[in-house]
């Protein structure tokens, strides 16, 4: 059975870390769910519009392995201000399953909601003193126990690769990695 992953977006998500987010998943075979916490239609901070699979309502009461969200600014506030991805999020970090962020939303969804409490982390370098561990910062993809954080757009790939490996090991993520030409560990 597929390993399940819940990416959460909001108006105002960065487009790149979001839909590479969701490419690179898909690739490596995981059952992916793409849910909004505004509208079925939302836009992203460029301008891409995306349509997903759920409002994130419809996702509360499933067990995912892992939930991603993108960064991006006004969409790492969205996200932050969702109450439902909040309890679904705190929920799955008491349950020991992964949680990830990427580009601003360490610093303003996890850092915000207690999520980063006592764990290294790394963001969107304009955002990293909001962090209270600010010693992994530098660091492009941070893994601490089942909370994985990211630096944003330029290492999307590599955040998103590390979430495969993870989810379904080392070997599928260098095989995805390959199929896309990127080298990776």
């Amino acid at each position: 059975m597929a390993k399940t992953v819940l990416v959460a977006m909001a108006n105002g998500s960065e487009d790149m870390e979001s839909v590479i987010m969701i490419d690179v998943l898909r690739r490596a075979e995981l059952d992916v769910t793409v849910a909004s916490v505004h509208e079925k239609q939302i836009t992203c901070a460029r301008g891409v519009h995306v349509v997903v699979d759920k409002l994130i309502g419809e996702c509360f009461d499933t067990q995912f392995d892992m939930i991603a969200i993108p960064g991006g600014l006004p969409g790492a506030d969205n996200l932050r201000d969702s109450e439902v991805l909040k309890d679904m999020l705190l929920k799955q970090q008491a349950s020991n399953k992964y949680v990830a962020a990427i580009c601003a939303s360490p610093a303003v969804v996890f850092q915000s909601h207690g999520i980063l409490t006592d764990k290294k982390a790394t963001c969107y370098p304009a955002f990293a003193e909001q962090l209270d561990d600010q010693s992994s910062t530098g660091a492009k993809v941070v893994v601490d126990g089942y909370c994985v954080t990211s630096q944003g757009p330029g290492t999307a790939i590599e955040f998103s690769l590390k979430l495969v490996e993870l989810l379904c090991g080392l070997d599928k993520a260098r095989e995805v990695a390959s199929a896309m030409l990127v080298d990776y560990q």
